[in-house]
């Protein structure tokens, strides 16, 4: 019974049980032998070479560690303690996050009167007032570009589409606080609004099987917008840093469908 008086023994990472979806990645691994273990600490680095962290603690020998940034090669490590102390660290294992995003729209995430198709990539509007729907991940760095077909737009109302802090107000048209960035659209123009002030009024509306694209570079932390694949104005928004989550508003006569891991249009590589 002498390894109750030691230090663990490293884990060993079970690589044909890691792996990366998205923007999360799990690590598994095997309890060290012959060695008395209380619990693990798992860490990974910054995806870009930098400093570990830890990302859990505990006595399970799996972990999937959400919300890390997109086309990035994380290392993870890990290792066992007990009461005597912390053992060794196991080898380095390397996951990459995919290089765009797919997402969905987070029914969870989203205030209420809407309707979600099952797959979560259609909503639709169901009463007179104006209800945002989130996406399903959360952006702080890279570029990123997805795209809204119309599908039914039968109603005096102008959607609005953007981006918006996870704490936004569900219950307002996107942009009405300043947790949201957004261009509100009807049949003829659009403007971009945040904090309640609206500007830049651009012309050129949406109709039935439009789309609308919205395209968050956070490498030089702008906004800008697209219809129908032509950019709609100029830089909508600027100094955009943290986390941001896709997002669109709608009411009663509107249904949207989300687009996802789309390349940018040319024309935005210009902006």
């Amino acid at each position: 019974m002498q390894f109750f008086h030691s230090a663990p023994t490293a884990p060993t990472i079970i690589p044909e049980e890691c792996s990366a979806e998205n923007n999360s990645v799990t690590v598994a691994w095997q309890p060290p032998a012959q060695s008395h273990v209380e619990g693990y600490v798992l860490e990974l680095d910054d995806g870009n070479g930098g400093d570990f962290r830890e990302v859990y603690c505990g006595i399970e020998t799996i972990c999937t560690v959400d919300g890390l940034h997109f086309h990035c090669m994380y290392n993870a490590r890990v290792k066992a303690f007990n009461s005597s102390g912390e053992g060794e660290y196991s080898e380095l294992i390397g996951l990459q996050t995919a290089e765009v995003a797919w997402f969905t729209f987070d029914p969870i995430l989203s205030g209420p009167g809407l309707q979600y198709s099952e797959d979560s990539t259609t909503v639709t509007g169901e009463g007179w007032e104006h209800r945002v729907a989130l996406g399903s991940v959360g952006f702080s760095r890279g570029v990123h570009y997805w795209e809204f077909t119309i599908d039914k737009f039968d109603a005096d109302t102008d959607p609005a589409f953007g981006i918006a802090r996870i704490d936004v107000t569900r219950d307002k048209m996107l942009g009405k606080d300043d947790k949201g960035w957004a261009m509100y659209i009807d049949r003829q123009r659009s403007w971009f609004q945040h904090a309640g002030g609206h500007e830049q009024r651009v012309e050129g509306g949406i109709s039935a099987g439009s789309t609308v694209g919205v395209l968050l570079d956070l490498n030089h932390h702008i906004l800008t917008f697209f219809v129908n694949e032509e950019p709609q104005g100029a830089v909508a928004f600027r100094d955009l840093y943290g986390v941001f989550y896709p997002a669109v508003s709608i009411n009663r006569g509107v249904s949207v469908t989300l687009h996802t891991a789309l390349d940018p249009p040319s024309d935005s590589e210009e902006t």
